[in-house]
């Protein structure tokens, strides 16, 4: 289960993490990605992850093999976003529509670039398309389902994938004398071990399911700066990184060939995806093949499997926008019932 266990010299429980939060799951991935990223004076951190379950409220508990501070934790974790996000680059393509020739030529290119490929791969596959042509009169590829920004109200997903990992601190906080100016080990360490505030007037993806802000129900108009919902930066930037574990990969539904990854599933009511909760610590390779795992859904293979239960979120449509829900926690209880 913890593929190459350790023994842990220091643990920090990620207090920021909300279980039920695909942000912040995202955000795990990519916090394990930009420590591995580093190696300081010959020595690794090795990250892994478990779970309080037994130290309520559920929240994910980091295991290093090396002691360091919260805040050692922090800057380490900025330098491993700066190098990783340097294969944040799209041609200057704002959206994930490209056609299936496109797609090819993309992960073509990306050959002498492993972080490249990495992230392309959990983008986009030539194999799977959509019925719809582009301009160029062939299929457009079927992307990845955590894919939200389509250009609607000027937001475009790659524009962003691009932009966010490479902006270490949003703006200053406040005006005038009272502006705060955050550092990026500032912006990760609050996302890691304090509640959040989503106070940052940065850009985001949508995973946060706090995003889904209905204008019918707001105290005041939605494009007035007043009342705009804020963003997590931190959570966002780890969130970006953390994409990339979740390789695409074609599969045959509905008599096409579309697009799945790691952990989701389609369904009569749309798609959804699911992550385990876990005791032992955890790689992130090990993470990976429990999304991976057929049963991960299954509470009567639970105990099969290692885990305690898994998280289950659901992406929703509110108007022209999408959102992902609040997760579900089925747990082993479940196969009983």
């Amino acid at each position: 289960m913890g593929n190459g266990t350790i023994q842990a010299t220091s643990t920090h429980r990620l207090e920021g993490m909300e279980p039920d939060n695909l942000l912040a799951f995202l955000a795990l991935l990519g916090l394990l990605r930009a420590l591995e990223a580093v190696e300081v004076d010959g020595d690794r951190l090795r990250p892994r992850l478990s779970w309080s379950l037994d130290n309520p409220p559920l929240r994910p508990v980091l295991h290093l093999a090396k002691s360091a501070t919260k805040g050692e934790v922090a800057a380490r974790a900025a330098d491993g976003m700066t190098l990783l996000a340097k294969a944040h680059h799209f041609d200057g393509r704002k959206d994930l529509n490209c056609s299936e020739g496109e797609a090819r030529a993309l992960l073509k290119s990306a050959t002498d670039d492993a972080d490249h490929a990495f992230l392309l791969s959990a983008l986009l596959s030539d194999a799977a398309v959509k019925e719809a042509k582009g301009a160029t009169g062939e299929p457009q590829i079927d992307p990845t389902p955590l894919c939200l920004l389509f250009g609607q109200g000027h937001q475009h997903f790659l524009d962003r994938l691009a932009s966010v990992p490479a902006q270490p601190a949003p703006p200053p906080r406040g005006r005038g004398r009272s502006a705060v100016s955050l550092t990026a080990e500032d912006c990760l360490a609050e996302a890691l071990f304090t509640p959040w505030h989503r106070n940052d007037p940065t850009f985001s993806f949508r995973w946060d399911p706090e995003e889904d802000v209905r204008y019918a129900l707001m105290a005041g108009n939605p494009t007035d700066a007043a009342y705009k919902a804020g963003t997590q930066h931190g959570a966002n930037r780890l969130a970006a990184i953390g994409l990339a574990v979740l390789t695409l990969a074609p599969e045959v539904r509905a008599g096409r060939v579309r697009a799945a990854i790691p952990g989701g599933q389609w369904d009569r009511q749309g798609f959804s995806l699911a992550w385990p909760v876990w005791r032992p610590p955890a790689s992130i390779a090990a993470i990976r093949n429990l999304l991976g795992h057929p049963d991960l859904r299954k509470p009567e293979q639970f105990a099969v499997m290692g885990i305690d239960g898994c998280m289950m979120a659901r992406r929703i449509s509110v108007g022209k926008f999408m959102n992902f829900t609040r997760a579900n926690f089925i747990t082993g209880k479940d196969a009983s019932e």
